[in-house]
C-alpha cells in the first residue's frame, strides 16, 4: 500500500515536472519583468516589421484550426490525467495499478514536452505554425499553410525523424 508521505511526494513531483516543462517552453517575452525593457523590444519589433514590409513580409499567425486542435487534445489529456490521478489516490487500487497509473502520467508529460519541442523546431526551421500529436510511434503534423508542398512535407518529416532513433510513422497535413 502507498502511504500518505509517498503520495504527497508523487503529487508534488508531478506538479514540479509540469511547471518546469511549462517554464522551459514559455516565450522569453513573458519572462521579462521590467516594462521598459518589454516596451523597448516591442518598439524594436515594430521597426523590424516596417523594414521587412518592403521585402515581402512573412506573417506568422496562429490558425483557428490549430488552436482548436490544441484545445481538444489538452482537454482529452486533462481528463485522462484526472482519471489516472484518481487511481493514484484511491485506496482500493493495488500497488501495480498505481505504478501503471504513475508511469502513464509520466509518459503523458514526456509526450507533451516532446510535442512542444517539435512544434518549436518546425517554427524555427521552417517559420510555420504547426500542431503535433504523438501517439506511440505515430506522429501527426498539421501545418498552417495554404499551399500543399511535398518537398516541404518531406523536409518536415526528416527533421522530426532526426529526433528519434527508431522509425516513426509521420504524417504531414497542410491546413489553413
Amino acid at each position: 500500500m502507498i502511504n500518505k508521505q509517498s503520495l504527497w511526494f508523487l503529487t508534488l513531483f508531478s506538479l514540479i515536472l509540469v511547471l518546469s516543462v511549462y517554464y522551459i517552453t514559455m516565450p522569453n517575452e513573458l519572462l521579462l519583468t521590467n516594462n521598459n525593457l518589454y516596451s523597448k523590444t516591442d518598439s524594436n519589433n515594430k521597426e523590424e516589421e516596417e523594414t521587412t514590409e518592403d521585402n515581402s513580409k512573412v506573417t506568422l499567425e496562429e490558425s483557428d484550426l490549430l488552436v482548436s486542435m490544441r484545445v481538444s487534445l489538452e482537454e482529452e489529456r486533462i481528463s485522462l490525467m484526472n482519471d489516472l490521478q484518481e487511481q493514484l489516490t484511491n485506496s482500493e487500487t493495488t500497488v501495480e495499478e498505481k505504478n501503471n497509473a504513475y508511469e502513464q502520467l509520466r509518459y503523458l508529460n514526456q509526450i507533451q514536452g516532446t510535442e512542444e519541442k517539435l512544434e518549436a523546431k518546425i517554427k524555427d526551421q521552417f517559420q510555420l505554425n504547426s500542431f503535433i500529436k504523438i501517439d506511440n510511434n505515430q506522429i501527426q503534423v498539421v501545418v498552417a499553410k495554404d499551399k500543399h508542398d511535398s518537398t516541404l512535407a518531406n523536409n518536415i518529416m526528416r527533421s522530426i525523424q532526426e529526433e528519434y532513433q527508431e522509425k516513426m510513422y509521420i504524417t504531414v497535413k497542410f491546413e489553413k
